[in-house]
């Protein structure tokens, strides 16, 4: 098999392969099998009909179709492991010769990774954010967790922000009841900011027992986007009450017996999540300094399957939640027009970010072992709230492994490239990074220096 390349552009290649036919005889042979059992010959059973009566009722042409068929794909693929191309989309395959007997050729043109040289990223410049707590961090902590062991207290006055209420709802339009749209014993933090415009104002004021009229529009059902009246009735407004803080309370919320206890605990893991942060930010700096560095043309037919990815999965999300796309954008503050630009935005990155990432993870021959694979699917079941051998069996199913190791060594290469960085915090403070990781990782450490 012989291949030659032509450079279409930057992003795109046009590949023109020559086979011999004997190299097409393992798919030749499938071929008349698989008509074999197709056809129905007077005299033959299936899939016993020999080569020639299957070219002499039907036709050499149909054996060397699907010959084709078979043997295109792989053909395909051989060619693209011969030569240096990485594509990023499906072939565009035409045959442009069939000699029967003697050789075939075929066209391929793809979409490829563009050929770009990485810059040096050592000693890159990176500033971050100081990992100093301060008192104002243990306090918001501190109230954190107040919130989560508050509890509710019945009140006899109307409904306040901050206040929870429980309510029936039921909605009409020009008199007629709804019957989808109506709910019982629903309980609601006012101000909390329903999808449901009006609500908080309506809830304001109003005591148990009674009841109110507000016009909205509603964000879900069969009538979404309609015009529509919600009757809302008040059967029970309780305000919250935080428990003080004290000894008791660190007794009641943690394993320790004094406040001052608590405060410690709270701030040694305020000073842990400031030092990821800070590692976080580093490396998403370093890398993005590292991509504005480099300017790299994207393949629009990759571009545009990571946009359309992004769309079909906003879809899915709108859909999962029963709201109407209007109402889903104004849940998120923002608009179907802003959320389309920023997947163009991010897009582009990740796909630039992804190839920058791999030429590093190929220079610098970054691998994944088999703990490294098993922690990270440990650590994204956690996240999806599945088992992990769970998780592992999906991914093996689907063949998603080799995605998932791709991501392990793109995250290291990012580390490779943090690593490389000069940082200092707004402080103006050194950054030491290896310091970071052993005060996070003392056992690691020791154990490297151990080795």
């Amino acid at each position: 098999m012989k291949t030659a390349v032509e450079e279409l552009s930057p992003t795109r290649v046009k590949l023109t392969v020559e086979v011999p036919f004997e190299e097409l005889e393992p798919s030749l042979q499938a071929a008349y099998k698989k008509v074999a059992q197709q056809v129905r010959v007077p005299g033959f059973r299936p899939g016993k009909v020999p080569a020639r009566i299957i070219e002499q009722r039907f036709g050499r042409a149909v054996v060397l179709e699907e010959t084709l068929n078979d043997a295109l794909p792989k053909l395909y693929g051989q060619a693209v492991d011969e030569i240096d191309v990485f594509p990023v989309s499906p072939p565009e395959i035409e045959v442009t010769k069939i000699e029967d007997g003697t050789q075939v050729e075929f066209t391929a043109e793809v979409d490829v990774r563009p050929a770009f040289d990485v810059p040096s990223y050592e000693g890159t410049e990176i500033v971050v954010d100081p990992a100093v707590v301060s008192d104002e961090d243990i306090d918001l902590q501190l109230e954190g967790l107040r919130q989560r062991f508050a509890t509710l207290t019945g009140v006899e006055r109307p409904a306040a922000r901050g206040d929870f209420v429980v309510m029936d709802l039921r909605a009409e339009i020009d008199g007629q009841n709804l019957d989808e749209q109506q709910a019982a014993d629903v309980s609601y933090e006012v101000g909390a900011g329903s999808v449901l415009q009006g609500l908080d104002d309506a809830l304001e004021g109003l005591s148990a027992g009674e009841e109110k009229t507000f016009r909205t529009t509603l964000v879900g059902g069969e009538n979404a986007g309609e015009e529509a009246d919600v009757i809302i009735n008040v059967k029970s407004v309780k305000e919250k009450v935080l428990p003080e803080l004290d000894d008791e309370f660190a007794q009641l919320a943690s394993e320790f017996d004094s406040l001052a206890e608590l405060r410690d605990s709270v701030r040694e893991q305020s000073r842990r999540n400031k030092l990821i942060e800070q590692v976080v930010q580093l490396r998403e700096k370093a890398v993005d300094a590292l991509l504005d560095s480099i300017d790299i043309p994207l393949p629009e037919s990759a571009l545009k399957a990571e946009i359309d990815a992004r769309k079909h999965n906003l879809d899915h999300q709108i859909q999962e939640s029963g709201l109407s796309r209007e109402a889903y954008f104004r849940l998120y503050q923002t608009t179907e027009d802003e959320r389309f630009a920023e997947f163009e935005t991010n897009s582009a990155k990740a796909l630039k970010s992804g190839f920058v990432l791999d030429k590093i993870v190929k220079a610098e021959d970054i691998g994944v072992s088999e703990e490294e694979l098993t922690n990270f699917v440990v650590r994204r079941a956690a996240q999806l709230g599945v088992a992990p051998n769970t998780l592992a069996q999906h991914l093996a199913d689907n063949d998603q492994l080799t995605l998932a190791m791709m991501e392990i060594v793109r995250e290291k290469a990012k580390t490779v490239v943090g690593d490389a960085a000069k940082v200092t915090d707004t402080d103006g403070n050194d950054v030491d990074i290896q310091a970071i990781y052993a005060e996070l990782n003392p056992a690691a450490q020791q154990g490297a220096a151990a080795e």
